[in-house]
């Protein structure tokens, strides 16, 4: 796969698996929408990503850490809870921001060595 593919799919999961933490909760709040602004964010640089736009690229690898990091706390409140639903949502977003990451770091690495062979 591409990296443009997976930062769609990873978009596309954290969208998605937010609107459903947000919506299965007895009393949602708005932090459960991070993951999807943070999707939204990321689908909208991946026209840029598809392209091998350095610009949107590396935003979209920062918004993807960022993302990964920020949900290290629901992490916690999840297994503090002892919340199985929730523990599977954060857990299939973070997975997925971590392979977005190291797909953005080696699609970056192979177009560094591609640079240096002209």
């Amino acid at each position: 796969m591409k990296v443009y593919q997976i930062s769609l799919v990873n978009a596309i999961l954290l969208m998605g698996l937010g609107i459903w933490g947000y919506t299965a909760s007895d009393s949602p709040s708005v932090t459960a929408l991070i993951p999807f602004v943070f999707g939204v964010l990321i689908l909208a640089l991946n026209p840029g990503v598809k392209n091998e736009k350095k610009g949107p690229s590396h935003l979209a690898v920062i918004l993807t850490l960022l993302v990964t990091i920020g949900l290290v706390m629901p992490l916690t409140a999840a297994i503090g809870r002892d919340d199985m639903a929730a523990l599977i949502r954060v857990v299939v977003m973070m997975l997925s921001s971590i392979l977005a990451i190291v797909w953005f770091v080696k699609s970056f690495r192979d177009i560094r060595r591609a640079r240096k062979e002209l």
